[in-house]
């Protein structure tokens, strides 16, 4: 059996970390949203010192424009669009908005 490296334990270490952090400021964020933005803001620091790539889930979280917590309902708007159908997320931190188109069914 071949040892692991250590940038791989390294890499293994931040991701438990990353995890625990946002969902902790997940929870978090509907009373203390200052703690809840300062969580995400050191697991986002985390990726960016190991070269870790967040899981989907959670880079949703994160506003493309101020690089912000967003937990929609609290602090981000979600809207459904008609032709194509599509995801806005508007920041309300920042008034950033982005698409998310959703694919379209097969026709038949």
């Amino acid at each position: 059996m071949a040892l692991r490296g250590a940038k791989s334990r390294l890499k293994d270490l931040a991701a438990e970390r990353v995890q625990i952090l946002m969902e902790n400021a997940l929870l978090n964020a509907k009373e203390k949203m200052d703690l809840a933005q300062r969580q995400a803001a050191i697991a986002r620091r985390i990726c960016e010192k190991v070269n870790l790539r967040l899981p989907y889930w959670l880079r949703q979280h994160f506003c493309r424009g101020c690089k912000r917590l967003i937990v929609p309902g609290i602090n981000a708007r979600v809207r459904v669009s008609g032709k194509p159908k599509a995801v806005r997320i508007t920041c309300l931190e920042c008034g950033h908005t982005y698409r998310k188109i959703l694919a379209d069914k097969p026709k038949a």
